[in-house]
């Protein structure tokens, strides 16, 4: 088996939704919990969570589930940060690393296992989902490049990783529109639970 490592990014504040939306109502459960169990029904080898705002609330409602945590002390500072930890706190053995948004609960396992699909089969180090030309989520990382990660600039983000390295990307095209909605804000989250 792989060792192909989930990081769900579950540290933001939610400055635009005005809560926590993370722990908000989703289907039978919380946001978070669906984003968590999708990724766990998947062929995902470990799940990795990187905590920062409100991380004892977010922790508590994932309960006895089979994850890992780490907790970014920056979080303040951007998405990136949060890769960042995640990265920093997976072992060295570690094959790659899958991004999840903790705000897209769309997202069911065969998205997944389609993106670990397209990594094992085609040997490429960067592969990207994408629906209708557009780039979503989860976006997959081959740990050689955990160096280059922890080097990028906080501004410009994980996207600047596939323009260091254009012959290394994968796009695989998802007939899935999940992969390209998170929930940021009461208007979002209204559409997302209709």
């Amino acid at each position: 088996m792989g060792n192909n490592w989930a990081i769900i990014l579950a540290a933001g504040s939610s400055r635009r939704m005005g809560s926590q939306k993370l722990l908000l109502p989703f289907g039978q459960s919380t946001i978070i919990e669906t984003v968590v169990d999708n990724v766990l029904k998947s062929s995902i080898d470990h799940v990795m969570v990187v905590l920062g705002a409100s991380q004892r609330e977010v922790r508590d409602i994932l309960g006895k589930r089979s994850l890992q945590f780490c907790y970014n002390k920056e979080h303040k500072k951007g998405m990136l940060s949060s890769v960042i930890c995640g990265v920093r706190a997976l072992p060295d053995d570690a094959e790659s690393a899958l991004i999840f948004l903790g705000d897209q609960p769309g997202i069911p396992p065969s998205v997944t296992n389609a993106v670990i699909d397209a990594y094992s089969e085609e040997l490429f180090g960067i592969v990207i989902p994408i629906h209708n030309y557009r780039r979503g989520h989860p976006l997959l990382v081959d740990m050689k490049y955990r160096k280059e990660i922890e080097q990028l600039d906080l501004e410009e983000g994980l996207k600047s990783l596939r323009h260091h390295f254009p012959e290394d990307v994968l796009e695989v095209e998802l007939d899935e529109p999940g992969i390209l909605v998170d929930i940021d804000t009461p208007a979002d989250y209204k559409k997302a639970t209709k």
